[in-house]
């Protein structure tokens, strides 16, 4: 064993206890495919996404690719990786773990207000809070936050301090996607109605309601450039409807307020108001 280099000793000794090890090189980084599972070939899950039904013998599906197996650790397609890794990781899901990664003071200063005592392990940023149990890991589950379990690798940095205690359910709702909630919104109407002058070509109401209808429709259903598709509605309506007087206050506010729905403030609102009225020059 004396030959092995000295980062695959600490390997062993982690697998003897039942953490699940791999290799990292430069940048905290597993290694990447090789050359038959580069693009995904062998059929597994490369980049850490999920582990796949691939036999390759080189350590080269990222946490996937963590094991116990020291006939697997110091077998020659491992033992070149070794040789050029400059720290070990290991697969805390597949320990029966979960790490809650703490980047800065902030942090650290809240899990010492908010989680139960565990064993800590100080980096170069702060600390890992390892507990006893799995979950689905994520990131930024709060500012300075990341969450390591399943699916996920972690650099090993030492035993750290303390005794490892379950994991509590705070951590696990730490995950859990809130649904959004739509809070109703006042409007706040700070724009005018343009005076019209024109001869008014809408024979019927229903042409307006419906014209008001589909621009409050098209605000409501933004997923992205929430400020371009209110605007874009708003210059579409006055277009429309601008010159001849039949727009109302009333007809403002439903616009005002399903662009406030979508986080739009009242501010803005006006002011793309009226920009829209510049732009068309009433």
């Amino acid at each position: 064993m004396s030959a092995l280099p000295e980062i695959l000793h600490i390997a062993l000794d982690l697998a003897e206890s039942g953490i699940p090890t791999l290799p990292l090189r430069q940048g905290k980084i597993p290694f990447g495919n090789c050359r038959t599972c580069a693009r995904n070939a062998c059929g597994g899950r490369p980049n850490m996404k999920q582990a796949g039904p691939c036999w390759c013998p080189a350590p080269c599906h990222g946490w996937a690719a963590a094991t116990t197996d020291p006939e697997v650790l110091t077998s020659r397609p491992w033992m070149r990786a070794w040789r050029h890794a400059v720290a070990v990781a290991y697969h805390p899901g597949g320990a029966g773990l979960t790490v809650v990664d703490l980047d800065d003071a902030a942090a650290m200063e809240w899990a010492h207000h908010a989680l139960p005592g565990t064993r800590t392990v100080t980096t170069t940023r702060g600390q890992h809070w390892i507990y006893r149990g799995t979950m689905r890991s994520s990131n930024a589950v709060r500012p300075g936050v990341d969450i390591k379990s399943t699916m996920a690798y972690v650099r090993w940095l030492g035993t750290g301090t303390g005794a490892i205690t379950a994991l509590p359910d705070i951590v696990r709702e730490l995950t859990v996607e809130k649904p959004s909630v739509v809070r109703p919104v006042a409007p706040v109407l700070t724009a005018s109605v343009p005076g019209g002058g024109g001869e008014c070509p809408h024979r019927m109401p229903a042409y307006l309601d419906r014209g008001i209808a589909m621009a409050e429709q098209r605000i409501s259903e933004a997923r992205s450039a929430v400020h371009t598709t209110v605007y874009r509605n708003f210059l579409a309506v006055l277009s429309a409807h601008g010159r001849c007087g039949c727009l109302t206050d009333a007809h403002i506010t439903r616009l005002f307020t399903a662009a406030q729905a979508k986080g739009e403030s009242p501010r803005y609102c006006a002011d793309a108001w009226g920009n829209a009225l510049t732009t068309l020059g009433l």
